[in-house]
């Protein structure tokens, strides 16, 4: 069945994912937009049945209000403002509107059924994937992360044979990752899977490389010239599929927000990309990506496998990143995994890892002193990415860690527990 559609556009609002999840929890299906979309843009996206101009605190841009082209205002579609003086709506909020305002205003003003749910989500989407792509092929940057492995999953049902995968190793893997990548997808899935060993080709890319922002862009940038390398071997490779979501859009900044950090997938890409993008979860927050996973039929483990940034390991070694700095997160954070997963904080905690940073500090080994790393643990809760809390692990927990870590990663003499939530933190460190 077709999902009715209600779009919200984007004109400076800091709650457009509030408004997007509380339709989606009506049953309705929600999408987030630019305020300069065209009527044909609007048009292309297909049972839209309502509009919702979003306005707010960052609908000053350059000194003047953004606006909606007026010609929007002829498609006859119901509108319903947010902060947006300027509309011809005829309703105007100066705030969100309770619950049931909204309610009406999808059902009863906008007609809209609830028909939004994974499976139809799911069916729309291989429609889409299969209109964009016709005869073509899709080369498919696969991290073997939660939201690259249900990218796959979606392209091999709408496509088939058409996609093929690539697994790069840039070398900022987790321990084992790339080797259980192989086995998962190659051997037990029959992928098309192409593995790329460019260890050496990134670590040589940031060597003495420290702004958090240029080492994401220089792995983003990098990641794509690995595929156009591997399209090049290739016939008819014109799209390229990604596992961006609707949070790696939103801290990339759009037209009226400020970026707090770039994606590789979003921020990092080159201006001179070859590829037609094809991301059919860009709408979606982490629960609705895991949730169609489950749909799709992936296995448990990994739908709910711990999430991991494109650029890897690159921004858990703070700084410049050095190979000593660099061993010594991939061994500290397999501990922690190890040790989580023992005590049962595996099926509990939505996210943990571990950060060494770019400083040393005194410490006391073999009575001896001894100028060395520090560990940092982070283990955080959260629905949607957007927002998160701390964990509380009890303390034998990270005592037998702690000890762990300090016994058996070189180069480490401290472990400390990051307490800071999102916000005023972020997930990762950089």
């Amino acid at each position: 069945m077709k999902q009715d559609l209600i779009v919200i556009l984007d004109l400076g609002s800091t709650q457009n994912t509030v408004v997007a999840r509380e339709i989606r929890e009506f049953g309705v299906y929600s999408e987030i937009h630019p305020h300069d979309i065209t009527a044909d843009g609007l048009k292309a996206l297909e049972n839209v049945k309502g509009i919702i101009l979003n306005g707010g605190e960052n609908r000053i841009v350059d000194g003047a209000a953004v606006q909606i082209l007026p010609e929007l205002y002829d498609l006859g579609c119901p509108m319903i403002a947010i902060d947006y003086p300027q509309s011809q709506c005829a309703v105007n909020y100066d705030q969100i509107p309770d619950r049931e305002t909204l309610k009406r205003f999808i059902f009863e003003d906008c007609k809209a059924q609830a028909n939004w749910n994974m499976k139809n989500f799911i069916e729309d989407q291989v429609e889409r994937i299969r209109h964009q792509v016709g005869d073509k092929k899709v080369l498919l940057a696969l991290s073997g992360g939660v939201d690259s492995s249900v990218v796959a999953a979606m392209l091999i049902k709408a496509i088939g044979q058409q996609l093929t995968c690539v697994h790069v190793n840039h070398g900022l893997m987790r321990k084992n990752e790339s080797e259980s990548v192989v086995k998962v997808f190659r051997d037990e899935l029959h992928a098309n899977l192409i593995y790329v060993d460019a260890s050496e080709r990134f670590l040589g890319k940031l060597e003495n490389v420290a702004d958090p922002e240029q080492k994401r862009k220089i792995i983003g940038s990098e990641f794509i010239r690995v595929f156009e390398e591997e399209a090049g071997k290739l016939e008819g490779i014109d799209f390229l599929g990604q596992g961006t979501i609707y949070p790696d859009i939103i801290e990339s900044g759009t037209k009226t927000a400020k970026m707090v950090k770039s994606h590789h997938n979003v921020g990092g890409l080159p201006e001179d990309l070859t590829f037609e993008l094809v991301e059919p979860l860009k709408q979606l927050f982490k629960d609705e990506v895991r949730a169609c996973g489950v749909e799709l039929g992936l296995p448990h483990d990994m739908v709910y496998r711990q999430p991991f940034p494109g650029p890897g390991l690159g921004v858990r070694c703070l700084g410049a990143i050095t190979r000593d700095r660099l061993e010594a997160v991939r061994e500290s954070d397999a501990i922690l995994r190890e040790e989580f997963a023992k005590a049962g904080l595996d099926k509990k905690v939505w996210q943990y890892f571990t950060v060494v940073p770019n400083f040393k500090s005194v410490g006391m080994k073999n009575n001896a002193r001894v100028f060395e790393y520090m560990v940092i643990i982070r283990a955080i809760n959260t629905i949607d990415a957007m927002t998160a809390s701390i964990e509380h692990v009890d303390w034998e927990v990270l005592d037998k860690i702690t000890g762990r870590i300090l016994a058996e990663v070189e180069n480490v003499n401290r472990v400390c527990f990051d307490m800071s939530p999102k916000p005023p933190a972020t997930i990762e460190f950089e």
